[in-house]
């Protein structure tokens, strides 16, 4: 989104400006922002002195905050699958620098939009640091939550050293069961709230399994809180241009395209020729992703022909699952346990079915993917999924999927029969394979819906 929604936006007339840590990766990238000015500020009660990157090489202006005590590591958030311990005070310093950065070169937004919990003190400090500031008072402040279960819950100690006044350490604003809350300043102090699908956004009102303990904060801001679903880079994720590919398709001709595809990524895999559909999943190793119910899921349909591909890294024990699995159908089950991005992609543009079985998924970018690449999607009608894969016509949209009613093992197993016995029927897939390739996928319509919203929070801003 990072990436995606400032091109559409410059590209509609807006002046962008996009803020990210100059982290070791962004310096390993092949570029080198040049250094364009200092940020000077009182952080922890020293005099912070802060160097701003900046890289103008396309639509919008990118600007890194470099501190390389915080941000010159091997990962962004962590490393061997635990956080770093000062996480709090990281992105506590990179939300004052963005704003003292923003000062310095003298940007005077009408929009701060901040993401997730990382930036969530920035609307905090927005209004409660700058709130006569004059270059950044009248600005109105946008937050986006793409995963209410990630909130950033720190010590209570780091509201003083972000600066911000102590009375603010309520249960109604910072506090969180004696601790600060980063997601919930951004979601108590910013003037509009976004989640990155409508349905999700219902969802985090409904109940602490997906609010996750701020579902009363979220109640209380549903005038202000809308769902804009994410979209899809479409250079990016393009199955006519993808050189990952052994030969590329597009909506036109999927057909000898998708069985290239099939063809190598069997070889690939050390699969057989195969009676049924070739299903696959790209995704993080986890529960989230309802990946534990597969291995109860899948022997029956396995064993009546289908093949399965697994391209996932993170949960050890969940690993150890899937690599049983693998061993029990050699030539029908393959774990890939890598982050491997030619391999994955090939595993979109391969299969017939992509599973995507969550518990809960804001938005969802791989069941978009799969169905780019001309994958239909069995997923769990949940979040975002719920508002792309249509299992029948709905509104004007033609049917692109298979939805499993609950994330439990019961309900995938029949969405899972049902997307079968379809596959049984070349006409009618064909017509589910269109349906897919055919979905506008892109980023136009939410930057729109961007916006609007915008121009509305501004009008209430300045009234």
């Amino acid at each position: 989104m990072a990436g995606a929604l400032p091109r559409v936006l410059a590209a509609k007339g807006s002046k962008v400006s996009l803020f990210l840590p100059y982290y070791r990766a962004v310096a390993k990238a092949g570029f080198n922002p040049s250094r364009v000015c200092e940020a000077k500020f009182m952080f922890d009660g020293s005099l912070a002195r802060v160097p701003v990157r900046r890289w103008a090489q396309g639509p919008f202006d990118a600007y890194f905050i470099e501190h390389p005590g915080y941000f010159d590591r091997d990962g962004l958030y962590g490393e061997g699958g635990r956080d770093y311990l000062d996480g709090g005070v990281r992105f506590a310093f990179f939300s004052r620098a963005v704003l003292e950065a923003a000062k310095v070169l003298k940007l005077e937004p009408d929009i701060v939009h901040a993401h997730d919990w990382q930036t969530g003190l920035i609307p905090a400090c927005l209004r409660l640091l700058y709130k006569d500031d004059a270059a950044l008072s009248k600005a109105a402040c946008f937050f986006t939550i793409h995963n209410a279960a990630y909130q950033g819950v720190f010590s209570k100690d780091l509201v003083g050293t972000a600066g911000l006044p102590p009375s603010e350490f309520t249960p109604e604003k910072l506090e969180f069961y004696g601790q600060l809350n980063y997601l919930k300043a951004g979601a108590v102090y910013a003037d509009r709230l976004t989640t990155v699908s409508p349905t999700y956004a219902r969802e985090i009102q409904s109940s602490a399994e997906f609010g996750r303990g701020l579902e009363g904060i979220y109640r209380g801001r549903g005038e202000s809180l809308a769902g804009i679903l994410n979209g899809l880079d479409l250079e990016l994720w393009n199955p006519l241009t993808d050189a990952s590919l052994p030969r590329r398709y597009g909506s036109g001709g999927w057909k000898e395209g998708k069985a290239a595809c099939k063809a190598l990524l069997r070889r690939k895999c050390g699969f057989g020729q195969g009676e049924g559909p070739l299903m696959g999943m790209v995704a993080r190793m986890d529960r989230q992703k309802g990946l534990d119910l597969l291995p109860e899921v899948l022997p029956r349909f396995i064993e009546k022909g289908a093949q399965f591909v697994l391209v996932a890294l993170g949960d050890p024990e969940l690993e150890r699952l899937f690599k049983a699995l693998e061993a029990r159908y050699p030539r029908r089950v393959h774990c890939h346990a890598s982050f491997d991005d030619p391999f994955a992609r090939l595993t979109y543009a391969a299969c017939d079915l992509f599973l995507m079985p969550s518990r809960f998924e804001p938005c969802g970018l791989g069941q978009m993917i799969a169905m780019r690449y001309g994958a239909v999607p069995v997923a769990a009608r949940t979040g975002g999924l719920a508002d792309t894969v249509f299992e029948n016509p709905d509104q004007g949209r033609k049917a692109n999927g298979f939805l499993a009613d609950e994330p439990t093992a019961k309900s995938l197993s029949s969405a899972l029969e049902r997307a079968c016995a379809a596959f049984s029927d070349p006409a009618a897939w064909s017509r589910r394979v269109d349906a897919c390739m055919a979905e506008d996928l892109s980023w136009q319509r939410s930057a729109q819906k961007y916006l609007s919203l915008y121009q509305e929070s501004l009008k209430e801003r300045r009234s």
